[in-house]
Order: structure tokens, then C-alpha cells, then sequence
């Protein structure tokens, strides 16, 4: 935990905090001339505060090869992504992680998976009543989604649940599922559609818009 502690406190300076928004944000690698101008610094304080944030295992680094090959290509640039490992802090430390395991591994002993998407699907209504009128985006915000939109689609860069889903992927994707579906029953209205659409790196579920439900 203290580790943990130490590499959050690094987000409390407000340059740091908006270079590591920015570079989370993006869901992929960025250089430090775009980080620099996201965050309104230099790029030299830029590559300064992200080297710190790599230091402290916020922020991941690797070099991307210039486009142009050959003679006057110039060097390889220095990018940044979102680190993989995950960091909380709780006083005094909890591990609801290993709690969750061991209920995952309960359920499918039992075999109540479908006891179990329908208790997350009940979880989700109960989390969007009265919410109907606000944002999708934000309300999924809240639950610790990463949402963005694409092609009449809101995508989530990450999984709220995502240690536990690599040791239960099937049950924890299904109620991942019943929980966003749940969600949206309980906003009402028509606020999309949730199934599953799976890549690399992001959440297992997506949302599809109102319109291009429609269009189904």
C-alpha cells in the first residue's frame, strides 16, 4: 500500500495530474509535444513531469520510429502510455479483490452463473433509476468506465473490473454485461444498447446509440 500511496501522491501536482489525464485519455501512446500542449507547459517541463510519472509506475515509456526512413529521419520519439498495473490506497488496507476472487470461484463451483448475472443486472437497474436524464457517459464515468465514442458506439478504454476478469473471464464478463444492461433498464428512456464487443485492452462491453439501435 505504501507503494501505492507514493505513486498516487505524484498525481497531486497539477501539471503531473494533467499530463497522466491526457495520456490515460488517449488510450494509446503520446509524445511529449502533444502532452506538452495538452497540459499548456513546455515540452521541456512536459518530458520532465512524464519521466517523474514513469518513475513512479503511473506511466509506461517506449520509443516510436519517425515515419520517414533513412538520411534525416531523425531519432526515435519518446512516447508514453497508461501503465498496466493498477493502483489503490485504503486506510486501513482492504483486499476486497481477493474477497471477489474467492465469490467468483463460489459461483462457478456452484454453477449459479445465471443467479449471478441477474443479481448484477438488479445492481445495475438499481444504480440508474432516477438518472434517466443525465448523460450516459458520465453516469458510466462514475463507476470507473473509461467511456469514448466511436462510429455511434460509446466504448470503455478499461475494465473497472479487470484483475478479477483475468482470472474469471467468462463470469465476469457476463456480469459485467447484466450490470450495464441493468444500468441503462434503470435509466429508462433510450439511452442505447449493451453487448459485447471485446478488444484488446478495453472493456468488454459496449454501448451502441440510441440511432444506430434503431437501425438494427
Amino acid at each position: 500500500m505504501n507503494e501505492d500511496l507514493d505513486a498516487l501522491s505524484h498525481l497531486q501536482d497539477p501539471v503531473r495530474r494533467a499530463l497522466y489525464d491526457h495520456v490515460a485519455a488517449t488510450g494509446g501512446e503520446v509524445g511529449r509535444g502533444e502532452a506538452a500542449q495538452a497540459a499548456g507547459v513546455s515540452r521541456t517541463l512536459a518530458a520532465h513531469h512524464l519521466d517523474k510519472l514513469v518513475e513512479a509506475g503511473l506511466l509506461e515509456s517506449g520509443f516510436r520510429a519517425p515515419e520517414k526512413k533513412g538520411p534525416g529521419s531523425g531519432r526515435p520519439a519518446k512516447v508514453y502510455r497508461r501503465a498496466k498495473a493498477e493502483r489503490s490506497v485504503s486506510l486501513p488496507p482492504r483486499d476486497y479483490g481477493a474477497l471477489a476472487g474467492l465469490l467468483a470461484g463460489v459461483v462457478g463451483t456452484l454453477g449459479v452463473e445465471d443467479r449471478a448475472e441477474a443479481a448484477a443486472r438488479t445492481a445495475g437497474e438499481r444504480l440508474g433509476r432516477g438518472r434517466g436524464g443525465e448523460p450516459l457517459a458520465g453516469v458510466l464515468r462514475e463507476r470507473g468506465y473509461e467511456p469514448y465514442a466511436e462510429g455511434g458506439v460509446l466504448r470503455m478504454r478499461n475494465c473497472p473490473f479487470h484483475t478479477l476478469s483475468e482470472e474469471q473471464p467468462v463470469l465476469v464478463c457476463a456480469m459485467n454485461l447484466a450490470l450495464c444492461q441493468g444500468l441503462l433498464a434503470g435509466m429508462g428512456g433510450d439511452p442505447g444498447r449493451a453487448t459485447l464487443d471485446p478488444r484488446p485492452g478495453e472493456c468488454c462491453v459496449a454501448v451502441a446509440e440510441p440511432s444506430k439501435t434503431n437501425e438494427d
